[in-house]
């Protein structure tokens, strides 16, 4: 259901993520319940799992060199937006709902974190597309989205803590030094993106060596088996440990780039299909938490708090973070949709001040799910609509990320026996590419019983593989090279008629015409009459 809810938001020209949310609520308790509460039980540890996946594409996708080019800007991303957004919600808060100062930052730290569900796709599909790639303008929200919700939990434990207990717990250092929690705060953040930067570093030498250097799996689907194992162990570990898992995993992410780049690219694909259910169960469970009996009389004043946060204290981290760096005012202004959205933290952690029994958690609940309800759709059909009219377009790194195409091979064949050979030729790189085949005949008014045999032969040559068969009058190598444009192909494939002369061959007349002018790479395949064995080369 979350699949088919996904494709036709897609179809409605939405983000599929709206969809899968939409057929959680209506599944879940409060509309359908028809999720089995087993399910609904585990939805902590299931979207444990998700968010792993999208962390570890994150990092396969970090590129160090647009991030040094920042210098500050990610690390300033990191900290700024999030922190005067939590604080603008507090203030809001304070004067809306008439909280007290730890409540209103306890909904300031629940509400401020960012989305890696929403925005890690969405920066992904930028780096893919080109967009802001030549500043590192993904990279940097990317990093910076990471570090901000590093610190916006640990301040929300921190406070959950005063709430739970009636004050700051403090803390006796060596020497009779005594200071509270919130004074080690800074110091605790610097611990544990140090050591999950470190952590990080080491699972990834682990991955290489176990994967590379000492061969323990034999096919890349066992590769990503173990990567996502141990990305998933470093998530779960640090409850017990102080270090960030959700860093440590998007660095071990991205450490693995810069120690075996073939070993990464392959584990990049292998966590993109990952993806493809990850999404879906962390979405379609996302909606089904959503607590749509508590918006009741809090939509109007909590959306109220939600725009003071996004378009007031936002706004102002995001200006500082970027002072003195080479962004344009129309690549700030992308920052509001492009570091927007909440989902992930706000479903995770929205509902525990009420099961803690604090004042005000069943507000605080409301404006979490509404925050979801809101940003996560806005900022997912947001990111890829003004990309391209905000930012500018680059050369896409390959080794960064998965380009994603769309393979077309044209067979331009005759009705000799040589077009079987051409056939087959396609039809073994259609198979290795998942690709597409367009079978192209320029005729001849007196060959159309020929036309049916060739027609015959291709159905049974090609009856595994994607393919149109196009029959057209005209000047061949024109009509090649047109067909070839309009079906923007990847190569070109046909037959190369030649007589052995003095150790050299020569190219036919039709196909050194469309060598001559093609810009579209050519396949040659020889005529099997020949002396020669038949070979294929790429021009």
């Amino acid at each position: 259901m979350g699949f088919f809810g996904g494709q036709i938001a897609r179809r409605l020209g939405a983000p599929p993520l709206i969809g899968m949310i939409l057929v959680g609520i209506v599944l879940g308790p409060q509309v359908g319940n028809v999720i089995s509460s087993d399910v609904l039980e585990a939805a902590d540890s299931l979207r444990t799992v998700a968010v792993m996946v999208i962390l570890m594409k994150a990092g396969l996708g970090l590129d160090r060199e647009k991030l040094l080019s920042q210098g500050s800007v990610a690390l300033r991303l990191g900290f700024l937006p999030a922190g005067f957004e939590a604080i603008a919600i507090a203030l809001a808060a304070i004067w809306i709902f008439h909280f007290d100062v730890p409540t209103g930052l306890l909904l300031g730290c629940i509400i401020g974190a960012e989305s890696p569900a929403v925005i890690v796709p969405g920066m992904l599909r930028l780096k893919r597309l080109g967009w802001g790639v030549t500043k590192g303008i993904p990279d940097a929200i990317l990093t910076g989205s990471a570090l901000s919700d590093v610190l916006l939990l640990l301040l929300f434990s921190l406070l959950l803590s005063f709430l739970g207990q009636g004050g700051i717990e403090t803390i006796t250092l060596p020497g009779g030094f005594t200071l509270s929690a919130l004074q080690l705060l800074p110091l605790q953040v610097f611990i544990e993106i140090g050591l999950g930067i470190l952590i990080g570093y080491a699972a990834a030498r682990l991955i290489v060596s176990l994967l590379t250097e000492q061969n323990w799996t034999q096919n890349t689907v066992q590769d990503v088996l173990i990567a996502a194992g141990i990305a998933l162990l470093l998530v779960i570990v640090d409850k017990v440990l102080p270090y960030s898992g959700y860093l440590a995993a998007m660095a071990m992410g991205f450490f693995l780039i810069e120690l075996d780049a073939p070993l990464a690219r392959r584990l990049r694909g292998g966590f993109d299909s990952l993806w493809v259910v990850a999404e879906i169960v962390l979405f379609v469970l996302l909606g089904a938490s959503v607590q749509l009996q508590v918006l009741g009389d809090t939509i109007l004043p909590g959306l109220l708090v939600l725009a003071i946060g996004l378009f007031v204290g936002r706004p102002v981290g995001w200006y500082l973070s970027t002072v003195g760096s080479n962004w344009t005012g129309r690549e700030l202004l992308f920052l509001l949709p492009g570091n927007m959205a909440k989902a992930t933290v706000q479903a995770a952690i929205g509902a525990i001040p009420l099961a803690r029994g604090i004042e005000g958690g069943e507000i605080i609940l409301a404006i979490a799910a509404l925050s979801i309800l809101t940003t996560a759709p806005i900022g997912a059909w947001a990111i890829p609509t003004f990309a391209p009219k905000l930012l500018e377009r680059g050369e896409v790194d390959p080794t960064k990320v998965t380009v994603v195409t769309h393979t077309v091979l044209l067979a331009a064949v005759d009705t000799s026996p040589l077009a079987t050979e051409v056939l087959r030729k396609v039809a073994t790189i259609a198979r290795r590419t998942d690709g597409e085949v367009i079978v192209l005949h320029v005729i001849n008014s007196d060959e159309i019983e020929e036309v049916e045999k060739l027609r015959d032969r291709t159905q049974r040559l090609l009856s595994d593989i994607r393919y149109k068969f196009i029959t057209i009058k005209g000047s061949i190598p024109e009509e090649i090279l047109r067909v070839a444009q309009e079906y923007q192909v990847a190569d070109i494939v046909m037959g190369k008629r030649g007589h052995q002369r003095w150790q050299q061959v020569r190219v036919g007349s039709v196909s050194q015409a469309v060598l001559e002018v093609s810009s579209i790479p050519v396949i040659l395949v020889e005529d099997p009459q020949n002396e020669l064995a038949i070979k294929s080369r790429r021009v």
